[in-house]
C-alpha cells in the first residue's frame, strides 16, 4: 500500500513513518506540508492512501481531499480535533477516515488496513457524534409507522400490497402516504420511492422494528 502524509509539523510527519515504516506491506512515498505540495504530490506518485491532517497552517486538509474525491486516492485525517462540524464536513466530502492524533499506533494501523479493504474508519470515540440525529432532518419528521409505509414505497408496493404487509386498511395506508408527502415535500409516489431508496430507508425502518418501535 502506497502512502503520503500531508500535514504542517515536521515532528508529526516523521513520527508517522517511524509507525507506519515497521509495518509489512506499507510504503512511504513521499510527505507534504501545504495544500499546494500535496496536490502536486499526489498527482505525481498516485498513493493508495493520503493521511491528511486537517490544519494545515491557515489552509484545510478537506481541501486536498475535495479535489482528488473521484480520483481513485483514499484519505484519511490525522487530526487532534474532536468537533462535531470537522467530523460531518469529513463525512460530507468523502474522507474513508477520521482519526484523532492521540491514538494509539495499534488504532492508525487497524484503520489504515481497514480502508485498505475498502472499509470506512472513524475514530470510535467519536461515533456519538456520528449516530447523533439531525433534528431538521425531513425523516425525523416521520412517525416509525410512516418510515415503514415509505420504506415499503421504496419496494414499489402497491396500497393493497402495503396494507397486507403492515396489516392495516388501505385507507390507513393513503392517510399515512398523504403524511408522508406533506412532511418529505414530495409529490406523487415516484418521488417517494426514489427519496427512500437515496437515504436507505428500507433498512433505517427495519432497524425500527427490530428495536421494538411501533
Amino acid at each position: 500500500m502506497k502512502i503520503v502524509i500531508v500535514d504542517d509539523h515536521h515532528v508529526v510527519r516523521k513520527g508517522l513513518i517511524a509507525v507506519l515504516a515497521q509495518e509489512e506491506g506499507i510504503e512511504i512515498i513521499g510527505e507534504a506540508e501545504t495544500v499546494e505540495e500535496a496536490v502536486q504530490l499526489i498527482e505525481t506518485t498516485e498513493p493508495d492512501l493520503a493521511i491528511v491532517d486537517i490544519r494545515l497552517g491557515d489552509q484545510c486538509g478537506f481541501d486536498v481531499v475535495e479535489q482528488f474525491r473521484d480520483h481513485g486516492c483514499r484519505f484519511m485525517m490525522l487530526t487532534s480535533s474532536a468537533a462535531e462540524a470537522d467530523i460531518r464536513r469529513a463525512e460530507e466530502c468523502g474522507a474513508d477516515g477520521y482519526v484523532l492524533k492521540d491514538s494509539m499506533p495499534e488504532e492508525l494501523l487497524l484503520a489504515i488496513k481497514m480502508i485498505d479493504r475498502g472499509r470506512k474508519y472513524f475514530d470510535q470515540g467519536l461515533m456519538d457524534v456520528l449516530i447523533r440525529k439531525d433534528p431538521d432532518d425531513p425523516l425525523e419528521k416521520l412517525t416509525p409507522k410512516e418510515r415503514n409505509v415509505l420504506s415499503s414505497l421504496g419496494e414499489g408496493l402497491s396500497n393493497s400490497a402495503l396494507a397486507q404487509k403492515l396489516m392495516i386498511s388501505e385507507s390507513t395506508v393513503k392517510k399515512h402516504i398523504s403524511n408522508i408527502f406533506q412532511k418529505l415535500n414530495v409529490n406523487d409516489r415516484t418521488q417517494a420511492a426514489l427519496y427512500a431508496q437515496s437515504r436507505g430507508v428500507a433498512a433505517y425502518a427495519l432497524s425500527d422494528e427490530l428495536s421494538g418501535t411501533t
